[in-house]
């Protein structure tokens, strides 16, 4: 700030006062509407810039966590195990094929064991195809998302394989259809990944009781479904669970 002058002239009656005053002493004419700041020495405080105030941002999503209510990405391999099974149903529907025509296991198989392969993805009852394709989406898809769309596939693939080659060699009188050992195969990978990463303090925040009472429901869906095997469930599960170590550990996507 810059310093007054010596002195002001008083206009009304032409003498010379002090700067710091802001009347006339001698005729009492106001000089000045203010008397100027002192200036004491200190050092002049430059303004503060305003800071722009940024915006939060959330960080970017780990591997492991939830991306809020929309999906990350689509679980396009699970969608299309769930349409082969659908589709089959149509097929059957037409009335131009049978179960055993596209694969499944009605007897022990002599020759022809790739119906093994294929008859988790047949369905005779539309209450059990519901339980255990509801079970192969929920668990399916989020094994996806963690590890890519080639292991929610082989997952069914090979524990409803497991699930109804132990059934037919344990009971082969009895008939085995439908995907109840590759869903509870896939439900076991998935919980055994998830205990793996709680080893390692990974907090998933995942409703344990939940997954129970889910396992515990396809396990008794041969209550409600004859053409379920009550063999083929808990084999399948083990596959799974056996298979969900090598997958967790060594499977990055």
């Amino acid at each position: 700030m810059s310093e007054p002058g010596l002195f002001v002239v008083c206009k009304n009656c032409g003498s010379e006062v002090s700067p710091y005053v802001t009347e006339c002493p001698y005729c009492g004419q106001r000089v000045r509407k203010r008397a100027p700041r002192l200036d004491r020495g200190e050092p002049a405080q430059e303004p503060r810039r305003k800071r722009a105030r940024r915006m939060p941002t959330l960080g970017r999503i780990r591997r492991d966590e939830i991306p809020g209510i929309a999906p990350d990405t689509r679980p396009y391999a699970t969608m299309a195990l769930i349409a082969l099974c659908i589709a089959a149903n149509v097929a059957i529907a037409t009335d131009q094929v049978t179960y055993l025509d596209l694969g499944a296991v009605v007897f022990r198989p002599h020759g022809d064991w790739w119906r093994i392969v294929t008859t988790p993805f047949l369905h005779d009852n539309a209450g059990y195809e519901v339980i255990v394709l509801g079970t192969v989406a929920i668990f399916g898809t989020h094994l996806e998302r963690r590890f890519g769309w080639v292991v929610p596939p082989v997952l069914f693939v090979v524990c409803g394989a497991v699930g109804a080659l132990v059934a037919v060699l344990i009971d082969p009188s009895h008939v085995v259809i439908g995907a109840n050992g590759a869903a509870l195969g896939m439900l076991c990978a998935w919980l055994v990944d998830d205990r793996l990463a709680a080893g390692r303090g990974e907090d998933r925040g995942n409703d344990m009781i939940g997954v129970a009472v889910i396992a515990i429901v396809v396990l008794l869906v041969p209550i409600l479904a004859n053409e379920a095997s009550p063999i083929a469930g808990p084999a399948g599960g083990i596959a799974g669970a056996l298979l969900g170590a090598p997958i967790s550990l060594l499977v990055r996507r």
